[in-house]
């Protein structure tokens, strides 16, 4: 499994047209083959900061999704809205405390 987290700081008054474009697109993304979860956060002191949090089945899955259409159109509305450049990795658990 991969997880990957994709951290986005957006212009001032831009901050809604993202969620706009988030909420239009988020059961689409969800529902890509291999998208195992689905995430967005936003920073509890800089409003203008959102990160996605996502699972994918492995690193192919997550490849196709940014290969697709989906992606693409997606990703060009949201970038036209940044303030900074967008910070983003992958990671494999290692793994999970739970008590």
């Amino acid at each position: 499994m991969i997880i990957r987290i994709v951290r986005m700081t957006f212009q001032e008054d831009q901050a809604d047209a993202f969620l706009a474009i988030f909420n239009a697109s988020k059961k689409r993304i969800r529902g890509f083959e291999g998208c195992l979860h689905l995430e967005l956060l936003r920073d509890s002191h800089q409003k203008t900061i959102f990160t996605t949090y996502s699972h994918w089945e492995s690193e192919a899955h997550l490849n196709q999704y940014r290969d697709s259409e989906l992606f693409k159109n997606t990703w060009a509305a949201t970038k036209k809205l940044f303030a900074d450049k967008p910070f983003a990795f992958s990671s494999e658990r290692i793994d999970s405390v739970i008590i």
